[in-house]
């Protein structure tokens, strides 16, 4: 195509105001009503009212410009599309996150307490771009479900009760969606509650450093510095997200003393294939991001068509192990439906044990034998 003529489908260039700070500028020019996206991407604009009046859209511009073409990964992981409404298949909250699924009793309403020594709580329900294959489609994006101080402070009352918890979750929506001032006072209560408890640790489940790179500053990290030991997980779907400014994220991130992991979901014509797998986790590691968990996606009402079968997950993972380096795999998991927490799935690397042997097949299927101690 010569270097002067236009294409209509390339997303609108990123045009950033004088006004400080510019993660904010980009959430206040992001697209989110149907009309919006009808005109930019040519999708029939009755669809999109069908689906966000259910499922709320929101696509930063910053994320927006990933996409090349239409229907690439990037755009599959945020644009509406009908399918999202047409296939009835799951559950609003198929891992019982809410506290009336808890078997604990008096579980505040921003809490989800399924492991003994650790709880999540749910701080924010807003994210940079909403992901169409959210596991809480169900209320993330709604300006009504935000959580307020007084949730909050139920919460606090509840980790201050329970001292078996020593590990505290934050998560949403996306947490670093909050102003610098709301996040630290958030995560100053949460560590004094649980300082003084035998290895405790806070953790920050977020996708601004895929999604909106320009929200990691060197303020965020000085208030995030400041509450060790503190831990990142993030979350990348597909190589196009590793960009210049993703790598300068999570570079700050990791230079301000926080181990970065990555949770990834397996995604149906977004990642579902082992060289594009590899070359993420290859990616996430040269960024000092230790791949995490690979999900397979969760049965969440309107995602159906991003689910793909087990045996897809285990083809990638046996395509990882032992092809490139042990830490790059991550750990294939089901988050168990029901409230039965993540489960690894793993290949039959075991064959058989008997006569005091135990035998063994490797990554490239050779079999080998391994002695019993006597």
């Amino acid at each position: 195509m010569d270097s002067e003529e236009k294409n209509e489908d390339e997303p609108p260039p990123i045009v950033i105001e004088a006004e400080k700070p510019v993660w904010k500028q980009l959430l206040k020019k992001s697209i989110s009503s149907p009309k919006q996206l009808a005109e930019l991407l040519g999708v029939p604009e009755k669809e999109l009212k069908l689906v966000c009046s259910k499922y709320p859209a929101r696509i930063n511009p910053y994320y927006l410009s990933l996409i090349k073409e239409k229907n690439d990964p990037i755009y599959k992981q945020c644009i509406p599309t009908i399918q999202e409404i047409q296939d009835d298949f799951g559950d609003e909250d198929p891992l019982f996150e809410e506290p009336e699924h808890s078997v604990r009793k008096n579980v505040p309403a921003l809490l989800t307490h399924r492991y003994p020594d650790r709880v999540l709580l749910r701080i924010s329900n807003q994210c940079s771009m909403y992901c169409r294959f959210c596991t809480r489609k169900r209320k993330v994006g709604d300006e009504s479900k935000q959580p307020t101080w007084s949730e909050i402070s139920q919460a606090l009352e509840y980790i201050r009760m329970h001292h078996e918890v020593r590990d505290v979750i934050l998560s949403g929506g996306d947490p670093l969606l909050l102003d610098d001032a709301v996040l630290e006072k958030i995560l100053r209560e949460v560590y004094n509650l649980i300082k003084d408890r035998e290895n405790s640790i806070i953790r920050i489940g977020t996708r601004v450093p895929c999604a909106l790179p320009q929200r990691v500053t060197p303020e965020l990290c000085e208030v995030l510095k400041k509450y060790h030991p503190l831990f990142m997980n993030v979350h990348f779907s597909h190589p196009a997200e590793i960009t210049e400014d993703s790598r300068r994220a999570c570079n700050m991130l990791a230079n301000a003393g926080i181990p970065l992991g990555c949770q990834t979901v397996l995604l149906k014509g977004v990642n579902d294939d082992p060289i594009v797998m590899k070359e993420l986790m290859l990616g996430l590691i040269s960024m000092r991001v230790k791949p995490y968990y690979i999900y397979q996606a969760d049965p969440v009402k309107g995602t159906n068509h991003f689910r793909t079968k087990v045996e897809k997950g285990l083809e990638i993972y046996k395509a990882l192990r032992g092809h490139i380096s042990g830490l790059c795999v991550p750990t294939l998991v089901i988050d168990a439906p029901g409230g039965g927490g993540k489960i690894p799935l793993l290949p039959e690397y075991v064959v058989d044990v008997k006569d005091g042997k135990v035998i063994l097949k490797n990554y490239e299927g050779r079999t080998f034998e391994y002695p019993e101690i006597g």
